[in-house]
C-alpha cells in the first residue's frame, strides 16, 4: 500500500506558505510607506537586538537588527499599527534615530530565533545577574591567586560565541570573589581590554579581555544596570544583584565615556561581610577604650574623618552595631545605602531627597540615633549640630587628612566655634595599611635611618615600646597564599580628639591644627602615625606600606632599602583575613 511522507508534505507547504507571503509583503510594502526586508538575508547584531526585549518583541511583533551608535534599524510586520507606533516612539524617547522596514512573520520568527545569542542579557530580568550558584562556586574554588584567571580565560576564548560573554562575566564576577576584590575595573586601551580587581585597596592587573567581546560584555552589563544602551558619550551609574550560596551579592555599577571606548567599575557589596563590630575594626586599645565611653552618651555628634576608602562608613557602621538595641531608633541617610543592618531604618539620598532635606524629614520620625552618610555642606552641617544639641545621637563623616583637622574644616563650612563644645562628642582620623603575609614576611634589621624615624616617633607616643638594638621589622616577600602580593588583609590605623575643656578652649582660640593636636596631648590617644609606627615594630605591617598611606612626619623611604633578611615566617599561622578587606 502507497504511503504518503506527511513530514515532507507539511514542510513543502509551510515553503510555498513563507514564499508567498514574502512576496505578498514586498508587494505591500511602497503602498503602506515602507522598505521591505527580508531578516535572513541580514546579519542581525546581538547589540541590537537587545534593545527590544523579547516579550516586547512578540507582543508587538517587531524586531531590531542593527544598530550604530544611536541608530536603530526595525522591522515589524504591522509598523502602522497603533500599538507598534505607540512603541517606536518609546524607542525615540530613549534617543534613537529609528529606520523602520516592514517584514514577513517568517523573518521575525528567524530573528527572534537569534535571541538565545543573548540569552542572559535579554531573557534576565534587568537588574538580577542570573547565574548558576553551582558554576560561580566552582570557579571561585579554582582560583586561588590572580594567574588562575588568566588560564581559565584563556579555555573560555574556545567555546562558541553564544556563550562566550556569559563565561567571561561568570569568571570576572568569581575571580573578584575568590580573590576578595572589592571593585572590578573594566578598561579599554587602544589594542587591549584591561580588566583589574582592587583588593586590599591596591588596584591590580588580572588579565587582558578579548576585544571581539567588549561590545556584547558592555551591552550585557549595562542592559542588568538598567542603562541606556545606546548612550555613549554620557556617564551612567546603575545597579544589579546576583545570588551565591545563601546570598546576594549587590553591584554598583558606573560607566563613563573614554577617548577609545567606554570604561566601566563595579563595586561588589557582600553581605557575608557586613558583621560589624567593634571588634572587627580593630581599634587600637587606647581609642578603643574612650569610644567605649562615647557611644554610651545619649546625644552629640561622633565624627570619623579620613579619604574616600579609608574606612569611615565601615567604622561607623560599627558604632551603630554597638548602640543599637530594641529600645532604639535609628535612622540613617546615606549616599548609597552600602550594607543593609537589621533593625535600623536606612534611606538612600535621590534628586529629591538630599542630605539636608532627608535630614529634617529623619527628625520628624522620632530617632534616638542620626547616621549621616557625609557632612558636605554648611546646611547638612548646622542640621547635624542642631540635632546633637537637641537629644540625638549623630554619627557621621568628613573628608580631611586627620582628625584635628575636621575642627577647621566644620569652621569653613560656616560652622561657629562656640556650639562646637556642646555639640561635638568626638573626632577620629583613619587610614587603612595592608597587613604583612603572615606565611612570607622577612624579618630584617631595620637601617640607621629607619630606626630613626621610629625612634623619634616613639619618643612622642603615649604609651611608647621600646625600641630594641638593632631593631627588627619586617618587609613584604610574596607567596602562593597572598597572590605574590606580600600581604593579606588590612587593618585600620586610628587617631582621636575628644572634646573637652582643653579643646574647646583651643577651637575658640586659635583653630589651627598644631595647636589643636597640642590642647589634645594629655588625653593619651596616639596619632595616625604614632598608630602606624607601633604596627610596624609589632609586625603587622611594613614600613613602605605606611608610608603609602600616611606621610611620615621626616624621612620619606624612596629608595628600594638595603635590607638583610634573617629568616621567613614561613612557619607562622597565618591571620585570619581581616575584615577591612571589604571596606566602604
Amino acid at each position: 500500500m502507497f504511503k504518503f511522507d506527511d513530514t515532507y508534505s507539511n514542510s513543502r507547504i509551510t515553503d510555498l506558505y513563507t514564499q508567498e507571503e514574502e512576496r505578498t509583503v514586498q508587494i505591500n510594502a511602497p503602498r503602506l510607506g515602507f522598505e521591505y526586508i527580508n531578516l535572513r538575508g541580514v546579519t542581525i547584531n546581538p547589540e541590537a537586538l537587545g534593545v527590544i526585549p523579547v516579550a516586547k518583541a512578540h507582543a508587538f511583533n517587531i524586531t531590531s537588527f542593527e544598530l550604530n551608535q544611536n541608530k536603530l534599524s526595525v522591522a515589524a510586520k504591522q509598523p502602522n499599527s497603533p500599538q507598534v507606533q505607540a512603541y517606536l516612539k518609546e524607542l525615540e524617547n530613549q534617543h534613537y534615530e529609528l529606520t523602520v522596514y516592514i517584514c514577513s512573520t517568517a523573518s521575525l520568527t528567524y530573528a527572534w530565533s537569534r535571541y538565545t545569542d543573548i540569552t542572559d542579557s535579554t531573557a534576565e530580568k534587568k537588574g538580577v545577574f542570573q547565574i548558576s550558584t553551582e558554576d560561580i562556586s566552582r570557579l571561585m574554588n579554582a582560583i586561588k591567586k590572580k594567574e588562575d584567571v588568566t588560564e581559565i580565560l584563556r579555555g573560555i576564548s574556545s567555546i562558541n560565541n553564544t556563550r562566550r560573554v556569559s563565561e567571561t562575566l561568570e569568571l570576572i564576577f568569581a575571580g573578584a570573589l575568590a580573590l576578595g576584590a572589592s571593585d572590578i575595573h573594566i578598561e579599554p586601551e587602544e589594542s587591549v581590554i584591561r580588566l583589574r580587581y582592587r583588593f586590599d585597596g591596591v588596584l591590580h592587573d588580572i588579565t587582558d579581555i578579548e576585544s571581539y567581546i567588549y561590545g556584547r560584555l558592555m551591552s550585557r552589563l549595562k542592559l542588568l544596570s538598567g542603562m541606556v544602551l545606546n548612550t555613549k558619550a554620557e556617564a551612567q551609574d546603575g545597579r544589579f544583584t546576583f545570588d551565591i550560596e545563601s546570598r546576594q551579592v549587590e553591584v554598583r555599577s558606573s560607566v563613563i565615556p573614554g577617548a577609545t571606548a567606554e570604561s566601566i567599575v563595579m563595586r561588589l557589596l557582600d553581605p557575608s561581610l557586613s558583621t560589624f563590630s567593634m571588634d572587627r575594626i580593630q581599634l587600637n586599645p587606647y581609642i578603643e577604650k574612650v569610644m567605649h565611653q562615647e557611644l554610651k552618651k545619649p546625644n552629640g555628634l561622633i565624627i570619623t574623618t579620613g579619604p574616600t576608602g579609608s574606612g569611615k562608613t565601615t567604622a561607623l557602621y560599627a558604632f551603630l552595631r554597638e548602640v543599637h538595641s530594641e529600645g532604639v531608633k535609628i535612622i540613617t541617610i546615606e549616599n548609597p545605602v552600602e550594607y543593609k543592618i537589621e533593625g535600623i531604618v536606612q534611606t538612600q539620598i535621590g534628586d529629591d531627597y538630599t542630605f539636608a532635606n532627608g535630614l529634617r524629614a529623619i527628625l520628624r520620625q522620632d530617632p534616638d540615633i542620626i547616621m549621616i552618610g557625609e557632612i558636605r555642606d554648611r546646611e547638612v552641617a548646622e542640621t547635624a549640630i542642631h540635632a546633637a544639641q537637641t537629644g540625638h545621637l549623630v554619627f557621621s563623616t568628613l573628608h580631611t587628612n586627620s582628625a584635628v583637622a575636621g575642627f577647621a574644616r566644620l569652621i569653613d563650612l560656616g560652622i561657629d566655634p562656640r556650639v562646637m563644645g556642646t555639640s561635638i562628642n568626638i573626632i577620629i582620623g583613619q587610614r587603612l595599611v595592608r597587613l604583612l603575609c603572615a606565611d612570607c614576611k622577612t624579618a630584617y634589621q631595620a637601617t640607621s635611618d629607619e630606626k630613626q624615624l621610629i625612634t623619634h616617633v616613639m619618643e612622642g607616643h603615649p604609651h611608647p615600646i621600646a625600641v630594641s638594638d638593632p631593631l627588627t621589622i619586617y618587609k613584604s616577600t610574596g607567596c602562593k597564599k597572598c597572590g605574590g602580593t606580600g600581604y593579606r588583609g588590612r587593618i585600620g590605623i586610628f587617631e582621636g580628639v575628644v572634646m573637652d575643656d582643653a579643646v574647646e578652649e583651643a577651637v575658640l582660640r586659635d583653630p589651627r591644627e598644631h595647636i589643636i593636636a597640642t590642647a589634645a596631648k594629655p588625653q593619651g590617644i596616639p596619632t595616625m602615625i604614632e598608630d602606624g609606627i607601633e604596627k610596624v615594630v609589632k609586625g603587622l605591617t611594613s614600613l613602605q606600606e605606611l608610608e603609602r598611606v600616611i606621610e611620615l612626619p621626616y624621612l620619606a623611604i624612596k629608595k628600594p632599602l638595603a635590607i638583610t633578611p634573617t629568616q621567613p615566617l614561613a612557619g607562622e599561622e597565618a591571620d585570619e583575613l581581616d575584615f577591612f578587606s571589604h571596606v566602604v
